[in-house]
């Protein structure tokens, strides 16, 4: 490892950032707590926050901080597993096209965690732009692992060695202890395979709850002198070029938005059946199939009529039946209740999924999709070959993300959301992060039984 790695891990400051990251880190922030309040209400975070208080306790309150949206404390590692989990347990968190994953989703929990120690005394300009530092380190080693690795792992293999990145600059490690410390991240973190979960879609889902508490856990480590493996992520010669633009080149700003709480392989072809819904008008009964030309991995994604939340987010036939049925998708129609509904569910037997060749050629960079409703009297309506809508390219506006962010959070009250929205604005001329902690790190529902 470079001592230019360090050097951006540990000096950089907010007045180093560009404007467009500066912003990128305020959306990205808002974007996230949104996807979190979310993600509370789902039987995978209550489990985790439970599991997390139980089984990752700490003994010392010096190493301890409150769990995201929740208030009870865990171990620092206990409280990044248990707020990575809940944020990757409503799949609307940003996401970077050619790490084919997620990094703020890990970054978010370890940073939080590292905010909340008890001798932890974090501004809003630095607690910004650690965030931005995570991003940027976890980004280039989700490239290099693709690039280095044969097999396809969750994000959590390489996002943990963002959250090493936010908890060694706030632990002060040398260059010495960063390296180990990445190194131990890397060796340690869960090489899970991604394609696993996408064909049978339970709660272990992208293993970001784990990359954020390997990472934490990692920092400490080599805090204390444990030693790590080189972390070929970062040293390998064949990904040098990835680390030679650190503090110039951007990453941060290459990331994806989701309007929609479903997998992004998913959302292209989401995207093209809303256009020939606003183009036709389709009676959803008059419709006989519904054809998809995609990527081989949104093929894989084949799970009609879920039964879970989990299973709604890794399906492809699910989200395009409830736009097709109602000419939305609301983040209500992943949610036990939306599950239910009986012509959704029917719907979504009529998809059918096919890899079309000249598309699945240009993934994983661009992701596309064709639709074809076929109607009952022989009628065809093709949609373009579109992608999903919020990548870099073409971002979601201002006014798209607030609607999302007021959408996620409908779980909490007015004045709370509101309150947020502010913190966040203003959070780079905060002497400190506390008013921000206790919007995000107190349980909500205790806040209604006070008020």
């Amino acid at each position: 490892m470079s001592l230019d790695l360090h050097s951006f891990v540990t000096s950089t400051r907010w007045t180093d950032l560009p404007p467009a990251v500066q912003e990128m880190a305020r959306r990205c922030l808002l974007d996230l707590i949104g996807t979190a309040a979310a993600g509370r209400q789902t039987e995978l975070s209550r489990i985790i926050s439970i599991h997390a208080t139980r089984m990752f306790g700490a003994s010392d309150p010096a190493f301890a901080a409150r769990i995201l949206f929740d208030g009870r404390r865990a171990s620092l590692a206990g409280a990044a597993l248990a707020g990575g989990m809940t944020i990757d347990s409503f799949d609307a968190h940003d996401g970077h096209v050619l790490t084919k994953g997620h990094a703020g989703v890990a970054i978010l929990p370890a940073l939080l965690a590292m905010a909340d120690r008890a001798e932890a005394a974090m501004s809003g300009p630095d607690f910004l732009t650690s965030l931005v530092i995570g991003y940027e380190v976890a980004i280039r080693a989700g490239i290099a692992q693709h690039r280095t690795c044969c097999d396809y792992h969750t994000s959590g293999a390489w996002n943990a060695l963002g959250a090493v990145a936010v908890a060694a600059r706030a632990l002060g490690l040398d260059a010495a202890g960063l390296a180990e410390a990445l190194g131990i991240a890397e060796y340690h973190g869960p090489r899970s395979q991604m394609m696993r979960c996408i064909d049978f879609p339970t709660m272990v889902k992208d293993g970001s709850g784990w990359g954020a508490m390997t990472g934490v856990d990692a920092a400490y480590l080599a805090a204390e002198g444990f030693t790590g493996a080189p972390a070929l992520v970062c040293d390998a010669p064949e990904v040098a070029d990835l680390w030679a633009d650190l503090g110039q080149g951007w990453r941060i700003l290459e990331l994806y938005f989701k309007p929609y709480p479903v997998c992004r392989w998913a959302q292209p072809a989401v995207e093209a059946g809303l256009s020939l819904i606003r183009a036709h008008h389709p009676d959803p009964a008059a419709i006989e199939t519904i054809e998809v030309e995609t990527f081989d991995a949104a093929v894989r994604l084949d799970q009609a009529c879920p039964t879970t939340t989990e299973q709604a987010q890794y399906s492809l036939p699910f989200p395009l039946a409830v736009a097709t049925v109602h000419g939305t998708l609301p983040p209500g129609a992943i949610t036990a209740e939306g599950l239910r509904d009986p012509v959704v569910q029917e719907m979504s037997t009529r998809v059918r999924l096919r890899t079309a060749p000249e598309i699945e050629a240009k993934f994983p960079a661009q992701r596309f999709a064709r639709v074809t409703y076929v109607l009952r009297d022989g009628t065809r309506y093709t949609s373009d070959t579109m992608p999903a809508r919020g990548d870099a390219e073409s971002p979601l506006s201002d006014a798209e993300i607030l609607a999302k962010f007021c959408d996620l959070t409908e779980s909490l009250s007015d004045d709370r959301r509101a309150a947020i929205r502010r913190e966040v604005a203003a959070l780079a001329d905060r002497p400190d992060v506390g008013a921000l902690l206790e919007l995000v790190l107190t349980n909500p529902a205790d806040a209604r039984q006070r008020s």
